[in-house]
């Protein structure tokens, strides 16, 4: 081991994500809280020494369509819906952004479509953070088994460090597949 430090800013990457639950435009439970770890538990008093770097997967619908049968769809509203899901996918990293800026941590954010593990352990070889930090919902071995988890599989494939962060119980929504 070299006994060089670097004075460049440690870059952390979170993965972030809307929220699941009807009527709850805000980041996820699980991608609120990595945020909040990360600043207690990582960044501290240190603003200057690190560097967030906020991640959002979008995943495409099959049809474009949230709970909505497409077969009464016009070509104008697949335009509008695309245009509406780029803006809550804006909406959810200026919420990082702007609390970022209001503590003073250094950041960028941006939207990557697809599938969220496949695309955020891409972003991780592309961008080469130190740390990745991800959300976990907690779910149990039989919850699993339908839902899949995207933190398992970057614990396994992301190319950097891993941390997940869990839920706390008071935290845990009436179905703990909701996020």
């Amino acid at each position: 081991m070299s006994g060089n430090i670097s004075n460049e800013a440690t870059r952390v990457m979170i993965g972030v994500n809307e929220s699941s639950i009807k009527g709850y435009p805000h980041p996820s439970i699980s991608s609120d809280r990595a945020f909040q770890w990360t600043l207690q538990k990582i960044v501290r008093d240190n603003l200057s020494g690190f560097k967030l770097l906020f991640l959002h997967v979008q995943v495409p619908d099959e049809d474009g369509f949230d709970d909505m049968d497409s077969i009464y769809a016009s070509p104008d509203d697949f335009k509008s819906m695309k245009n509406r899901e780029k803006k809550r996918g804006l909406h959810l990293l200026e919420h990082f952004v702007h609390r970022c800026h209001e503590i003073g941590i250094d950041c960028e954010a941006w939207v990557r479509k697809g599938d969220p593990q496949e695309a955020i352990c891409h972003e991780v070889k592309r961008v080469r953070p130190d740390l990745l930090v991800v959300g976990c919902r907690g779910l149990g071995p039989f919850q699993r088994v339908f839902v899949g988890t995207v933190s398992e599989f970057c614990v396994k494939h992301a190319e950097c460090p891993v941390i997940t962060i869990k839920r706390h119980a008071e935290e845990m929504p009436q179905d703990p597949v909701d996020d």
